[in-house]
């Protein structure tokens, strides 16, 4: 106890002290003629010596500052920028005491004489009407670092394991270079491969799509956007990566990115093989293609199911073909074998008794994947834009897979009701072009415009297959099933949409929109069963029970409306549509002829607010209506029989499903306490949903078909607070999450009602202390409980919680050598005694530097307490489900890397830690 006193007097001594080095420095930012505040002004202070940046801040809505710093006794540039507004620059000798610097006047920049050109400095972030930009000088990194390590150092931004970018509390969906996509539109290529010295800003706006960033229109997503622009010294040149690794038990990893800039035009070409899991091209700085911590979201693209042998091909265009002509496309070429185990457990929840069903199976898959995309800009005049963007691609793929279950009652000691076996042998060949028109044309009134889109998507599926199968009812011998038959299938779909709109504004800030939507959807469906014989493979006879065909016409004709008022502080949109259905279906099965025609006129309607109290303080309030039509598989009266233990036929009664939801979500980000929190709710009700429904006999067999059930809802809320703090070369991140649900299903097993009531709470903590350019150390905690009781079933409630630590460690100590950990505990304590509840997962990585760090030796080792496993508990309405499969255990890799870079105009230029000089 005397120890804990004197330490904590020791620690307040010590807080004590270091505020006391701490100083004050306010102010107020007006314009000169006006002497109106200008808010979200740029307040920062930089070193005279070479413009590094000290500290820096923003106004607020008063046009006040308030920085608390640590003191400085050099001379510092205190400096102001504001978009439009001359920068603003006083020289204090020292910051030593706190000071009040009063009133600071800027004078909008003039550029009426064109032999004029105002110079002002970069500052390290600002506001460009909707758009938070940020200058990445400002912002110091190690000189080897990606673009996640740059976006992790500016205030606001937040990178989880899985690799989703947030910003502000808002999560980003896309992430482009220089306006346009980087392979693909989510970033993750870009984020992980593009080195941080070559861009110069990173912008962050709200996402729209194609037609609102033509048309000018609000943002109606809840999404966030973010640009990198390359700096135009490293615009000329190339760059890239080679890297090639093997290790224990033949793992092998091999990669390979390139990319040409010159200027407008920009050509990238990557290609990865390994078989450890890594699916994409989106590596980890320390651990590369190693899944797992840090790096888990390349672990996770195969579902955390087997071992997945990868190879993968890529090429990123783009140019401006003409001043008016903007051009840019990808290809990729991928191959995936995956090889998987998997054993579970599973417990049907009936009125009265359960079945229990234990099943195992072994499988091998393997796709092939070539797909093309590309998009055209034209800029027919100042006031008209084209847009087009086709895509192909094509997927060749093959699937085995040996498989057994069996069911009893109860319980697994209880009575045995079935068993089955079965191979299975499958190839298709799937084939897609899809295609999207945007024509948008600005009239000379301001905010009004027409705009057009069309779109199709054709897909053809071949396939073929061949499958054996036994399956024995203990109940009734004489239903028992023998299968070994031939299968093919042609599945064809077709669509088309156009989207014609026109907006005309009545007042400055209101606008109202008139609009019809076309669709056009066919689709065919040919499904053939074919008995074979066992000892000669000669093909005895098409098994009509087995044989179906299909096909489905739905045309829609939608008008619809909207308003858009928008006010200094809120925008409001009002949208409502109609939708005429005409909905043909056709089978023939077993010789019998099926027509089913819907005709449907459903309405739509919306609603949302989006408030902003200031720049980085906002609320969105939205309410949906809406309505879907059932599948033709869903009306479809047709046996579908492939599944010896579950037969589904369609309901040709069922309603459309009609449903409402609302969202809300609260945001606020303190630039100046580098500090924001995020608050959102959700709640969706079904006035009419489609669920399914079983029975089940005596042998456990189930028929299922479907039905409209009211009531349904679901609602979700989730929080998180984030904040860091600089204090000389010491960074500190931390920041804490809660999300939760509750959802109430009904439904029908055995032709009796039942309802479900699931509960689910997932609370997180994170904490990452950086040390310079020598330590980093990211320790996190997560919990998932989810919780579910059950009203007119045989059990009255069942639940999971998981518990998973994380600590993730990178030392760049001493020069060269970079030693990296991932330290990993997950816990699952409701799981089956049939699988383990726990386990670590430990990787670690070391590497050392040679040829001023252009190559790289390093070795690793993967899972290195050997404890690596995927078991996991689902729990639904009707059943609980535990799964287990192959995941990869542990291997040790060596491996070589080499960067590759020259730019033109790259000598002598170096990136500091101020802002660069540019023109306005």
């Amino acid at each position: 106890m005397t120890r804990l006193y004197y330490f904590s007097l020791l620690f307040i001594f010590a807080y004590s002290a270091n505020a006391q080095n701490d100083i004050v420095l306010k102010g107020t930012v007006v314009d000169i003629n006006t002497q109106l505040p200008l808010e979200l002004a740029t307040v920062y202070f930089t070193t005279v010596k070479d413009s590094t940046v000290i500290d820096y801040t923003t106004t607020d809505k008063n046009g006040l500052f308030r920085l608390t710093t640590k003191k400085y006794d050099k001379p510092v540039f205190l400096k102001v920028n504001y978009m439009g507004y001359q920068t603003y620059l006083e020289e204090q000798k020292e910051l030593l005491e706190s000071k009040d610097f009063g009133k600071l006047y800027l004078l909008e920049s003039v550029n009426a004489l064109n032999d004029v050109v105002i110079k002002s400095e970069a500052p390290p972030i600002r506001m460009k009407q909707d758009t938070l930009e940020f200058n990445a000088a400002s912002y110091k990194v190690r000189p080897d670092s990606n673009v996640e390590t740059l976006l992790k150092q500016l205030p606001g931004f937040d990178i989880d394991d899985a690799g989703k970018i947030t910003v502000n509390g808002r999560e980003v969906n896309q992430l482009l270079v220089n306006g346009k996509p980087f392979f693909d539109r989510d970033g993750a290529i870009a984020l992980k491969n593009l080195p941080s010295e070559i861009i110069q800003k990173v912008q962050v706006s709200d996402y729209k799509t194609k037609k609102e960033e033509l048309s000018k229109q609000e943002s109606t997503s809840d999404y966030s956007s973010i640009n990198l622009t390359i700096d135009e010294k490293k615009n000329k040149g190339y760059f890239g990566k080679v890297l090639a690794g093997y290790g224990s038990d033949d793992r092998y990893e091999s990669s390979l990115i390139m990319n040409f800039f010159n200027n407008k035009q920009k050509i990238s070409i990557l290609g990865s093989s390994n078989n450890i899991n890594s699916t994409g091209f989106a590596q980890d700085e320390v651990f590369d293609n190693m899944g797992g911590g840090r790096n888990s979201k390349s672990a996770r693209t195969t579902g955390g199911k087997g071992i997945t042998q990868s190879n993968l091909l890529g090429v990123n265009y783009s140019d401006d073909w003409a001043e008016k002509l903007l051009a840019s496309g990808s290809y990729n070429f991928d191959n995936k074998i995956n090889n998987n185990q998997s054993k579970s457990n599973e417990l049907s929840i009936l009125p009265t008794g359960n079945n229990y069903t234990v099943a195992d199976s072994k499988t091998r898959s393997e796709s092939t994947g070539n797909k093309a995309n590309f998009e055209l800009e034209y800029k027919i005049n100042p006031t008209t834009r084209l847009v087009v963007t086709p895509n192909v691609s094509q997927t060749r793929s093959n699937s085995n897979s040996d498989s057994h279950s069996k069911t009893t009652e109860d319980d697994e000691n209880g009575p045995l009701l079935n068993n089955s076996d079965a191979e299975s042998y499958k190839e298709s060949t799937a084939t897609n072009f899809a295609n999207t028109i945007v024509f948008n044309k600005a009239f000379e009134k301001k905010a009004r415009n027409m705009s057009f889109v069309f779109s199709n998507n054709n897909t053809n599926n071949d396939s073929d297959g061949l499958n054996d199968s036994k399956t024995i009812f203990t109940q009734e011998p004489d239903k028992n099933i023998d299968r070994y038959q031939k299968t093919t299938g042609r599945n064809v779909s077709d669509s088309y949409s156009m989207d014609l709109e026109y907006t005309e504004p009545i007042t400055d800030s209101l606008r109202v929109r008139f609009g019809s939507d076309f669709d056009w959807q066919n689709s065919s469906n040919d499904q053939k069963t074919y008995d074979v014989d066992r000892l000669t493979n000669e093909i005895l006879g098409l098994n009509s029970s087995l044989t179906t065909y299909t096909t489905s016409m739905q045309n829609a004709f939608t008008p619809k409306v909207g308003i858009t008022l928008r006010k200094n502080k809120f925008t409001l949109n009002l949208d409502s549509k109609t939708s005429i259905i005409n909905f043909d279906n056709y089978s023939l099965y077993a010789g019998n002829d099926t027509q089913l025609n819907k005709k449907y006129a459903l309405p739509f309607g919306s609603a949302q607010l989006r408030y902003k109290f200031s720049r980085s303080k906002n609320l969105t309030l939205k309410y949906d209506y809406s309505n879907a039509t059932p599948s033709a598989n869903y009306l479809m009266p047709i046996a579908n029989l492939n599944n010896p233990l579950n037969s589904i036929i369609g309901n040709p009664d069922l309603d459309p499903i009609e449903k409402n939801s609302m969202n809300f979500n609260f945001r606020n980000f303190d630039f100046r306490t580098r500090s924001g929190y995020a608050f959102s709710l959700k709640g969706d009700y079904y006035n009419s949903d489609i669920v399914s429904t079983s029975v089940f006999d005596e042998n456990g067999k189930r028929t299922t078909t479907y039905v409209n059930i009211s009531g349904n809802y679901s609602i979700s809320a989730g929080a998180n607070w984030n904040q860091s703090i600089k204090k000389d070369a010491h960074v500190f991140r931390y920041g804490i999450g809660l999300n939760g649900g509750y959802n109430f299903d009904k439904g029908y097993t055995n032709a009796v009602l039942y309802n479900a009531k699931s509960t689910s709470i997932s609370p997180k903590l994170y904490f990452t202390y950086e040390y310079g350019e020598l330590l980093t150390i990211s320790p996190s905690y997560g919990l998932s409980f989810n919780e579910t009781h059950y009203e007119n079933t045989s059990a009255s409630s069942t639940s999971t919680v998981v518990h998973r630590a994380n600590l993730q460690t990178t030392t760049y100590w001493p020069e060269n050598l970079v030693f990296g950990n991932d330290f990993g505990y997950t816990y699952n304590s409701n799981i089956s005694d049939d699988f383990k509840k726990d386990f670590y997962l430990w990787n670690t990585s070391l590497s050392y530097g040679f040829l001023d760090k252009k190559l790289y030796a390093k070795v690793k080792v993967y899972d290195v307490l050997n404890q690596n496993q995927s078991a996991v508990r689902t729990i639904s309405a009707t059943s609980v489900r535990d799964e287990q499969n192959t995941v990869l255990k542990r291997y040790i890799m060596f491996s070589v890397a080499y960067k590759i870079g020259n730019f033109a105009g790259e000598k002598g230029s170096k990136r500091k830690g101020g802002g660069r000089e540019r023109e306005e």
